[in-house]
């Protein structure tokens, strides 16, 4: 639910007295999308904008969990596979989307303003400008769950190279109204591929 390029992951891992188990941390800033937002052009300009959409939705998770190391990779050849299971609170900031319009009467000149079906399709000119109305985002709590499998690829141990695949799951207090025309939800189920790169100490 977050497009190609989803958002950001940090994770910090430590083993515990059980060398096969470890401890993470993780912080996560995503973008989450909804099912039904396409992507569409100006009749006007050409430009590509979200119609129908009018609030961007960020997920802000902190997570607290166990890798299990299934496993443990040869010196300097193999992968290590590792089940990881994660939870943790989810901080969702709500955002307007902004779009540019052409104003009926307005003389040829554009408008931005939070996108609402008052805006007709045909005036619309495009997106609005980069974090536009970030100022005017609202908070909506939530947590999240994550279980998946982490493979580490690196050939230098003092290096940490891989990818993780699984499923993560957020769920909000309330509905999220990121399109107002179409259903809206409070739960959203992702399944992810996060590549990684990092150091062990």
């Amino acid at each position: 639910s977050g497009g190609l390029i989803g958002g950001f992951v940090f994770k910090k891992a430590r083993k515990l007295k059980n060398d096969k188990v470890l401890e993470t941390f993780g912080l996560e800033l995503m973008n989450v999308k909804h099912p039904q937002e396409v992507r569409r052009n100006s009749i006007q300009t050409g430009n590509l904008f979200i119609y129908g959409k009018t609030n961007y939705l960020y997920a802000i998770r902190l997570q607290y969990g166990r890798d299990f190391i299934l496993f443990k990779k040869a010196p300097q050849q193999g992968a290590e596979i590792k089940a990881v299971f994660a939870v943790g609170p989810t901080i969702g900031v709500v955002a307007p989307y902004y779009v540019e319009y052409f104003p009926e009467g307005g003389g040829g000149f554009t408008a931005r303003a939070q996108y609402d079906p008052s805006i007709s399709f045909d005036y619309i000119a495009g997106t609005g400008r980069l974090f536009e109305g970030l100022g005017q985002s609202t908070i909506t709590p939530g947590a999240n769950l994550k279980a998946a499998l982490n493979f580490e690829l690196g050939t230098l141990k003092s290096q940490v190279t891989g990818f993780e695949a699984g499923f993560l799951l957020d769920a909000y207090v309330k509905e999220v109204e990121m399109m107002p025309s179409s259903k809206n939800y409070a739960v959203f189920p992702t399944l992810f591929l996060t590549l990684f790169y990092g150091n062990r100490k």
